[in-house]
């Protein structure tokens, strides 16, 4: 509308900003975490994403969007990256950016799939693969002494996929109201009494919360995977105003 002001933060959060990579560690084979300094970085929120812009020394960009995978500290802002075959972005973040290397980014972004501490309901999260990137952001930013409980559910095709296996692990062992369950869906390790198999509603009624406990469900990962566990949270009874989606295909 002519002659409305833009918000200096909307403005801000649009605006592209040089990010410096300062660290990085693999989590998978496949995936890395990517730790950036951005000069001028506003904070978000868990739950929100960033856009990251590539340019070629022949002008060409290319952006790609990508969840925040930690709490804001700062003007560091971290992220992980599944290197996709055939992709223009994920294998150069991955396997040429080097420390000290220089993107783009914008952002923060989304507002909706947010966790806030001072929240007290128990927490639902349910992700397929790397969707659990921004689910594990809120699990970070939970204070040890909240009252709201969490409870993750992570599809992924076998262990060797698992993000940040060994940090949920910690955490679910500390007995701070974090319960952590991985679900297989081509091969299990040994002594997983649960055969390889896609998201179930039993999955969702053994290891989640039940519709009576009244908990805010995060559901990420890809856009199938997204739809069916959304569908399986409301055929056991969730609130569908309970429910919030965040999902991605491929670019």
């Amino acid at each position: 509308m002519a002659g409305t002001a833009v918000p200096r933060g909307l403005t801000d959060r649009r605006a592209w900003r040089p990010a410096t990579l300062v660290d990085r560690s693999h989590e998978t084979s496949t995936a890395q975490t990517l730790l950036f300094d951005v000069d001028g970085w506003l904070g978000h929120e868990p739950g929100q994403h960033l856009d990251l812009r590539l340019t070629a020394p022949d002008g060409y960009q290319a952006t790609r969007s990508y969840s925040l995978a930690a709490p804001a500290h700062a003007e560091r802002v971290e992220i992980t990256v599944q290197r996709t075959a055939g992709g223009e972005v994920s294998p150069f973040l991955t396997d040429g950016l080097k420390i000290g290397g220089v993107v783009e980014v914008r952002g923060p972004l989304g507002g909706w799939f947010v966790w806030n501490s001072a929240q007290t309901q128990p927490v639902l999260l349910v992700g397929g693969g790397s969707g659990v990137v921004p689910l594990m952001a809120m699990i970070r930013a939970r204070p040890r002494n909240s009252t709201a409980d969490f409870a993750l559910l992570c599809s992924v095709k076998t262990p060797d996929d698992r993000l940040y296996a060994a940090e949920l692990e910690q955490r679910a062992s500390e007995g701070l109201g974090i319960a952590v369950r991985w679900v297989y869906t081509r091969s299990s390790p040994n002594g997983d009494p649960r055969p390889p198999g896609r998201l179930a509603a039993q999955d969702l009624s053994e290891h989640g919360w039940s519709p009576e406990a009244d908990p805010i469900c995060y559901v990420c990962g890809p856009t199938g995977f997204v739809e069916s566990a959304a569908e399986l949270l409301l055929g056991v009874g969730h609130d569908a105003s309970q429910i919030r989606t965040e999902r991605f295909g491929g670019s």
